[in-house]
């Protein structure tokens, strides 16, 4: 069988590939090697309980912003979406916590109260990041790509701005403290802290029954417009034909195709080129040496009936913590995530704080569910040192708690095939935005790539990027149109 385009991967960019191409009349395969959908977007039951594997909420998803052009594209405004409360996150850095209130007015008039000598300078972050919110769209205009990255936000550090823009010590580790979000790094651009942060101070939303909806509706939207989606279809390797790629192999099965998109790791996309007189080696070792950011260690807790109230809102806990500098096995912040309820009471919660790859290194090659006891003991302890991390603001948790489950790096690596368990994919370097924020294009004239490691992570930055990648086969201009003559 030969398709117009095969996609290796049906995490959101690749679904989202899929969905924009099969719409614009080519054949369309998607090949996901589980057997479920998605990705990060993929959802999994405990008991009765219902828990994301990666995704948890979304910003700018109101009539009018960003993401909601983007999802009604996509045909995706339909699903359960649930407006969190005004006050949609709550930070406490060393005790001292503050709420972070939906729409630019609210935010700035909640912050100002606390901080008044900070009044104008709350006002220039705001209007930086609602500046670059309202041009996120401008990227889809064509320029060269040496003198965009060279003069572009990516160039700027985040760390760097805030530190010009806020000269209150705490108020800047407050605005910094939702960027559990991502990667806080002394090399962070600033254009991925203002677009995330500026997206949910517009709007904060989450999705009753998961992320795992998305993934399914997309699927279902390719299949009805005549596409495939398989799963159980692990490719295992691209073959290679003068100069291009001819076919991916699943198995005994060869899949030819004009183009190739890949929804995987930029390296881990390369393991499948066994062998490439097309990529050379010092590419190889470049896009292999490119770091990715930390991971994440979950604890997932199965609640006690009508013991924890329910909250429209999330919370950000740090504890002696350098919020831009993440130190190993140290449980110093922590992201507690609630799920949107439809009684007055949790029935289960999210726990997330940072871990990085070294961390469960030691574990990589041994099997799942064959760790050992050691490994069993680490995440012992490591879920303790959460739960009393979170139970600094919210006494009753551990009287709450019913059952636990974790996961690590090495979990999110097994199940969805992220490199080293990463959470954010590449790590972008406002010093070298040329070698870490990557296009779509590989060497190879038709396989390009998508997802989070290439643009901008998350839902949003993700939704972007897979019109980035299809614009290489449709043309910008076709791909523009078609998204701006929706709404």
């Amino acid at each position: 069988m030969k398709y117009d385009v095969v996609v290796i991967g049906s995490g959101l960019g690749g679904l989202q590939c899929g969905y924009i191409l099969a719409k614009h009349g080519l054949n369309v395969c998607v090949l996901e090697r589980t057997a479920i959908l998605g990705g990060c977007l993929q959802t999994f039951k405990r008991g009765e309980a219902v828990f994301d594997t990666g995704f948890h909420y979304v910003g700018a998803l109101d009539e009018g912003q960003a993401l909601h052009r983007l999802f009604s594209y996509f045909d995706l405004i339909k699903l359960p979406w649930v407006r969190m409360g005004g006050q949609f996150d709550l930070v406490t850095v060393n005790g001292h916590t503050h709420p972070f209130t939906q729409g630019y007015e609210g935010f700035y008039e909640t912050l100002a109260k606390a901080f008044p000598s900070q009044r104008e300078n709350l006002k220039n972050y705001i209007a930086f990041l609602r500046q670059v919110g309202d041009h996120i769209f401008d990227s889809f205009q064509p320029r060269e790509a040496d003198q965009f990255y060279s003069t572009s936000l990516f160039a700027r550090s985040a760390k760097a701005w805030l530190e010009e823009t806020i000269t209150d010590p705490l108020l800047r580790d407050i605005l910094a403290g939702t960027s559990l979000k991502m990667e806080l790094t002394a090399d962070l651009p600033l254009y991925t802290f203002a677009q995330i942060n500026n997206s949910f101070i517009q709007s904060a939303w989450r999705l009753q029954g998961g992320g795992g909806q998305i993934a399914e509706s997309l699927a279902e939207s390719i299949r009805s417009m005549g596409g495939q989606v398989r799963v159980r279809a692990e490719v295992d390797r691209l073959e290679e034909q003068d100069g291009r790629i001819a076919a991916a192999w699943v198995g005994d099965e060869r899949i030819e195709a004009d183009w190739f998109i890949s929804n995987a790791h930029p390296s881990i996309t390369l393991s499948l080129l066994k062998e490439s007189a097309v990529i050379r080696k010092i590419y190889r070792r470049r896009i292999e040496s490119l770091p990715n950011t930390f991971g994440m260690f979950t604890v997932n807790l199965r609640l006690k009936p009508n013991v924890l109230p329910a909250c429209k809102f999330n919370r950000y806990i740090y504890q002696d913590a350098d919020l831009w500098h993440y130190q190993a096995g140290k449980t110093d912040r922590i992201l507690v995530n609630y799920y949107p309820e439809k009684g007055d009471y949790a029935t289960r919660l999210d726990l997330l704080t940072p871990m990085l790859w070294g961390e469960v290194h030691p574990w990589a090659a041994m099997p799942m569910g064959k760790r050992g006891q050691s490994y069993v003991e680490m995440k012992i302890d490591k879920t303790e040192a959460c739960i009393r991390l979170a139970g600094r603001q919210i006494p009753e948790l551990a009287d709450a708690i019913e059952r636990d489950f974790t996961s690590t790096p090495l979990s999110y690596e097994h199940y969805t095939k992220t490199a080293e368990g990463s959470a954010y994919g590449i790590r972008k370097d406002f010093n070298n935005p040329m070698g870490t924020v990557l296009t779509p294009k590989t060497p190879l004239p038709n396989l390009l790539l998508t997802g989070q490691n290439l643009n901008l992570h998350g839902i949003l930055g993700v939704s972007m990027t897979s019109f980035f990648t299809t614009a290489e086969i449709l043309g910008m201009e076709t791909v523009t149109n078609d998204l701006f003559k929706h709404e």
